[in-house]
């Protein structure tokens, strides 16, 4: 729900003149954006059947190796929440405004590829995706329903993995390089819904203010670059500002 006060009135009509302003505007999701779709946070996956089980563990190189049954069914248990769920208004929202060209680019955090789904195209997908899967040996790509099958075992003879980045991985380059790029062209810059405080991908909104970019963060709480923005919105949900935007 949003705060329905003279502050928050006038943030919104801020962020409008500034989206009508902007030549290069890029977005950067976080986890605020998908909870709101009813995916869990992902450290909240240790309640329920989880208990006692940390999953900062299971999504790890070390599980991939040593665990590798827990691993998989952790994994499967993922993509059978992501299925339970779908892009809120706020992404088809995103989406329309790609079209619209009046965003360039969205920089996400998120795995559950809900940006693509709605229909944005644009999209660097910082630690990967839970829409395919891939061998873990060659690299060949396959679509998720492989993962969810009998059978993890690639044509080469290596293990078929989710294409998320596990803890002890590096970020994908290619989706790095892109986000950096699409920061530092950006001129206005725009977190939702993300705490920022991962690392390298709290970077962004870092090289984007550097680049001489306007920064605005969208979040339910406060986050650690509040005060290097140049606009903050807290205890607002993404979807339904979105929506009052495009009013």
């Amino acid at each position: 729900m949003c705060k329905e006060d003279n502050s928050s009135i006038n943030k919104l009509a801020k962020l409008k003149a500034n989206l009508n302003e902007s030549n290069y505007t890029v977005v950067f999701t976080g986890a605020g954006m998908s909870t709101e779709a009813g995916l869990p946070d992902f450290r909240s996956a240790s309640t329920g059947m989880w208990n006692d089980i940390n999953p900062l563990e299971l999504a790890s190189t070390q599980a991939l190796k040593q665990n590798r049954q827990a691993f998989i069914d952790f994994y499967r248990y993922r993509v059978d929440g992501l299925r339970q769920c779908k892009p809120h208004a706020g992404h088809y929202i995103l989406a329309d405004w790609e079209s619209k060209k009046m965003i360039k680019s969205i920089i996400t955090q998120n795995v559950d590829g809900f940006h693509h789904t709605a229909g944005n195209s644009q999209v660097s997908e910082l630690h990967g995706t839970l829409r395919t899967c891939h061998c873990n040996h060659c690299g060949e790509r396959y679509p998720i329903d492989r993962f969810m099958s009998e059978d993890l075992t690639c044509e080469c003879g290596g293990f078929i993995r989710p294409s998320v980045v596990l803890f002890g991985e590096s970020l994908p380059a290619d989706a790095f390089d892109q986000a950096e790029l699409e920061a530092q062209k950006a001129d206005l810059f725009i977190v939702m819904g993300s705490s920022l405080t991962v690392s390298p991908a709290n970077l962004f909104p870092m090289i984007a203010k550097q680049h001489g970019a306007k920064l605005v963060i969208i979040n339910m709480d406060e986050t650690e670059l509040d005060h290097e923005a140049d606009l903050v919105i807290n205890a607002w949900k993404i979807g339904s500002l979105l929506e009052e935007l495009s009013q």
